[in-house]
């Protein structure tokens, strides 16, 4: 009964330090969010960065960003991120008059998230001048 329980030991051991390889994307926002704040329209581009960090071990791909629309433009890196480098995923509101609550959708091959998908979240509220 010993060997059963310190083999079991052993596999667990081995599977949770296996899973904590491979390439892993740290936000340096909260909550992956950027919050906008009260903006008004024709006074700011929209523009803000999502700034990472590749916590692993192995470099990080993005291999795809997406909004859930088309006014927030998001742009990845082309290049991979390698261990312990930055990066950033820019994203471009359109800056429309109302309330921002947007998510973007990043793809890619980091190991602590499931399958490598990441969501990000834009808010905030755009008012005329």
């Amino acid at each position: 009964m010993k060997k059963l329980f310190a083999l079991l030991a052993l596999v667990l051991t081995s599977a949770i330090s296996f899973a904590q390889q491979g390439p892993k994307i740290e936000f340096a926002a909260e909550n992956n969010t950027i919050d906008y704040g009260t903006v008004v329209k024709g006074q700011d581009d929209g523009l803000r960065s999502f700034e990472f960090t590749n916590t692993g071990d192995e470099p990080l791909i993005i291999t795809n960003v997406r909004s859930t629309c088309g006014c927030t433009v998001p742009s990845k890196p082309t290049e991979p991120i390698l261990p312990g480098k930055t990066g950033k995923i820019d994203v471009k509101y359109n800056m429309s008059v109302g309330r921002i609550s947007r998510t973007i959708t990043v793809e890619s091959n980091a190991a602590n998230y499931e399958k490598g998908i990441i969501p990000l979240r834009i808010k905030g509220e755009v008012v005329q001048q």
